[in-house]
């Protein structure tokens, strides 16, 4: 490897363990080589969000955003094509090359990105699953060739990570987001209890609002945990930390009572440490529960 993919391939971790620390830790148990792919396909995602979640990208300098957003997939494209601008986006397109991930999957991804440059609300759930279609399920996509699966089956399972991650993000960043000028939680839902996040209010109607997306959330994590038995040990043990990490988000929020508003839900660094540990200790059944799965839920027409 080359000092400048050696330096690229640097970075996305620094990105990574920066800014996707749930992704790190799970990242930790695997091999060396395939780690660094988790790193790669993570900085690609977390620069292309970065540009449409900047402080007024998506209020009041949209038209800068767009611009900024198509340079960036241009500049990945050149990269695909063999000519990168900087190692960072040399090491994301060797990831990219080099697993064989599907460049169709990029293509889902960048429209998603683009839907925050006009898109503030969603009006049901199935409209926020056609969102994360692009945002979060094709993620789970990009990252099965990575993980190099033991059977095709596991595609669904990924799919179902991706957006049980996703929901989660938007239970626990709903503060976050109100300051952008979103609400990701779907209108269906919080106009069944009465619930409004922009009263910014901890009430009964809001607790049950997200009491109701927190057992949707959890059902997706349970489709998700099926599949990790589709994957070689290593891969195996890094989706299980994952998953396990992830979900503990959901405990903070029901901990914090529901309270997204005042701060964020944390997991603090010594208990993601003591997770991946106990993983790599006790292996993946260690959160693979011994109940029968609860029925999944399924994103309907938008599924791909």
């Amino acid at each position: 490897m080359s000092s400048d993919l050696a330096a690229g391939y640097a970075e996305c971790a620094r990105l990574t363990r920066e800014y996707g620390t749930t992704y790190y830790w799970g990242a930790v148990l695997l091999p060396r080589e395939r780690r660094r792919h988790v790193y790669a396909v993570y900085a690609l995602c977390r620069l292309a969000d970065d540009i449409v979640d900047a402080a007024g990208a998506t209020t009041a300098r949209v038209e800068a955003t767009e611009v900024a957003l198509d340079t960036f997939e241009a500049r990945f494209a050149e990269a695909l094509a063999g000519r990168p601008d900087d190692p960072t986006m040399a090491a994301i397109a060797a990831t990219v090359t080099e697993c064989g991930i599907d460049p169709e999957c990029f293509e889902r991804f960048f429209a998603a990105m683009r839907m925050d440059l006009t898109v503030d609300h969603y009006d049901t759930l199935a409209d926020l699953f056609g969102y994360m279609e692009g945002s979060a399920a094709v993620i789970g996509e990009m990252m099965l060739p990575v993980l190099q699966p033991l059977n095709p089956a596991a595609r669904e399972p990924a799919r179902a990570l991706g957006f049980a991650f996703q929901l989660t993000n938007f239970l626990r960043d709903v503060g976050e987001d109100l300051d952008r000028g979103r609400v990701y939680l779907p209108r269906d839902v919080l106009g069944r209890f009465g619930a409004d996040p922009w009263r910014h209010q901890v009430d009964g109607p809001w607790r049950q609002a997200m009491s109701s997306l927190i057992d949707t959330n959890r059902e997706l994590y349970d489709t998700a945990r099926a599949g990790i038995a589709m994957l070689p040990p290593a891969s195996a043990r890094c989706v299980a930390t994952a998953l396990a990490l992830y979900q503990q988000i959901l405990d903070r929020i029901e901990a914090r009572d529901y309270d997204v508003f005042s701060g964020r839900a944390r997991v603090p660094t010594w208990r993601k440490a003591l997770t991946a540990v106990a993983v790599l200790i006790g292996g993946p059944r260690v959160v693979i529960r011994a109940q029968p799965v609860r029925g999944a839920v399924r994103p309907g027409p938008v599924e791909a």
